[in-house]
């Protein structure tokens, strides 16, 4: 009988599929109003569901809710689904949006979501599946806002510190799969959730690999022990052959991402904007685009995205010129005998070191020393990025496809959990960002963030410097793989393998 045991395990076991990815960095909080970070939010996407979202056309599409509708300009009422439940068996109800919503807003949770919430008047529980949101105006993102992920109010209700909550790293969701293993710099496990209201999806196991060197992550995707990975310009111009064409499929579009560097306005070196004009100058972006992307890349110019009306077409990215570089920093007070020198951090991750090295070679022609520090990504962004500590940082952003300026623009997210941690403050920037979250007029909204990005491109705040290019691989043997512009992996449920 022990035999017939055994080997019925070992052909369910068999039957199981299993999707391997990797990651390259600890996730800090698997939390989705505190995941500020590209790690958490990769896992806690599998975990935790929202409201609405958007489906591959971006439209909305209802998920917690089984539709909404706004009574008027200002209230808007969602009706919820019934029937689903928390991964420990508890039911979803209206009691987990409203406890979701007062914790963004708490005093005591540091969390740049917060700014999407600071529109709403009140938020009611009509009953267990209904819910009445009212806004203090008619806001642009009224319905966007119900995008962020919903917590469990019967676990945390009495919980009393959420930052620092054991919650943060056991997580319990509504979403398609369940967390089954996690500790740090290990393989993190996700099984598929028996009870998901949509269905249980195709593929049970989700195995992310730890693996903070890209070189390994390169040689383990090569290898077919990943089964979806992401390729460099590089890899995939002059590193991958035939061999590997047969076993992945190959997807390439722009990515809703940029890769700037960034200015600690707080510093006096910095303050001078002919400083930051001269810098802007004595970069080669086209250099950037060439080199380390093979043309995989454009340049970016500005803080919206190329294809979206937020984007000023009529501002260009300043060409390199050495030589008014050196006037502009001149002018500053900085010359051979008296160069600027400041320390440039990144993290490790091997693209942005690289540039970062490009920019060192690029900024020493017009006089200027440049020291790099390079970090591993949880120490980069808890010890310098978040307290504010650096001179300057490289690092990417992540656009999302309707445009927010508040949380990185605005004066008021300079704060402790805000994203401005540059220190930009710009009195008619911030005045016409409020202007625009009242704006429900698409072409009006857009003209004023067309505005928007010239005024921030002219401070130079950041150096907006590339837009790579997203070039994502996926086993052959997955299916149904279909691209769209919120990327692959949208309808991963379906996914068989």
């Amino acid at each position: 009988m022990k035999y017939l045991i055994f080997i019925s395990i070992f052909i369910i076991s068999l039957g199981a599929s299993t999707l391997r990815l990797s990651i390259s960095a600890n996730p800090s909080r698997i939390n989705p109003i505190l995941a500020t970070d590209s790690a958490s939010a990769e896992i806690t996407q599998w975990i935790f569901d929202s409201l609405i979202t958007y489906d591959k056309d971006v439209k909305i599409k209802m998920m917690l809710a089984k539709s909404y509708e706004f009574k008027n300009k200002t209230t808007l009422i969602f009706h919820l689904r019934r029937g689903i439940k928390w991964s420990d068996g508890e039911p979803f109800t209206a009691k987990d949006v409203v406890f979701t919503y007062k914790t963004i807003i708490s005093p005591d949770i540091f969390t740049p979501y917060s700014s999407d919430f600071k529109h709403i008047k009140t938020v009611e529980m009509l009953d267990d599946y209904t819910v009445k949101v009212v806004y203090k105006h008619p806001y642009f993102k009224a319905l966007d806002t119900w995008m962020m992920d919903i917590l469990p109010e019967h676990l945390l209700k009495n919980e009393k510190n959420l930052m620092t909550s054991k919650f943060n790293q056991a997580p319990i969701g509504t979403g398609k799969y369940i967390l089954q293993k996690f500790s740090i710099s290990s393989d993190i496990v996700l099984k598929a959730n028996p009870n998901y209201f949509i269905h249980k999806p195709h593929i049970d196991k989700i195995v992310y690999h730890y693996i903070p060197d890209a070189s390994s992550n390169f040689l383990m995707l090569k290898s077919g022990l990943l089964d979806v990975g992401s390729l460099t310009p590089l890899q995939l111009e002059r590193e991958i052959d035939s061999s590997f064409k047969k076993k992945f499929n190959i997807y390439e579009s722009p990515s809703h991402s940029y890769v700037y560097l960034g200015f600690n306005l707080k510093k006096p070196k910095f303050q001078n904007p002919l400083v930051r004009k001269a810098l802007s100058l004595a970069i080669d972006r086209d250099e950037l685009t060439r080199v380390m992307y093979f043309g995989h890349a454009r340049v970016c110019t500005g803080p919206f995205l190329p294809g979206t009306k937020a984007f000023n077409p009529d501002v260009k990215a300043p060409k390199q010129d050495i030589k008014r570089a050196k006037m502009l920093l001149k002018k500053a007070g900085y010359d051979e005998k008296h160069p600027l020198v400041f320390e440039l951090t990144t993290s490790t991750n091997s693209t942005r070191t690289y540039i970062a090295q490009i920019l060192q070679s690029q900024l020493k022609k017009a006089g200027v020393i440049v020291k790099l520090r390079i970090m591993e990504w949880q120490a980069f962004l808890n010890t310098v990025v978040m307290p504010k500590r650096f001179e300057t940082v490289l690092v990417g952003w992540s656009v999302g496809l309707k445009p927010d300026a508040y949380n990185i623009w605005d004066s008021e997210s300079c704060k402790k959990g805000g994203f401005n941690f540059v220190g930009y403050s710009n009195k008619e920037v911030d005045r016409l960002i409020k202007e625009a979250e009242r704006t429900v007029d698409n072409e009006k909204f857009y003209k004023i963030y067309r505005k928007i990005f010239k005024l921030i491109t002219d401070d130079n705040p950041y150096l907006f410097l590339v837009i790579p290019n997203s070039i994502t691989v996926v086993n052959k043997k997955i299916h149904p793989v279909i691209p769209s512009i919120i990327g692959v992996m949208y309808n991963e449920i379906e996914w068989k393998k």
